[in-house]
């Protein structure tokens, strides 16, 4: 589990998952958001989310830091 992102072409969202040890699945179960979309946020940089999909990923991420927001992934 230690090997999270190891050369990996990742966005700033891809690298907080890393960073905090979370899988993309892990993503997907708590925020309801596909597991395309989520790869997709976690790999091309040029992708944006819709508003709402964008919502459900951030109060999910919540859980590992309460203080996080779009702006910082978008």
């Amino acid at each position: 589990m230690g090997w999270f992102g190891l050369g990996k072409d990742r966005t700033k969202l891809g690298k907080f998952l890393d960073k905090h040890g979370i899988h993309q699945e892990d993503l997907v179960k708590l925020s309801g958001v596909s597991r395309s979309t989520i790869y997709r946020l976690c790999k091309d940089k040029d992708y944006k989310p819709h508003v709402k999909t964008a919502r459900k990923i951030i109060l999910s991420l919540r859980k590992w830091d309460a203080q996080i927001s779009s702006e910082d992934f978008w």
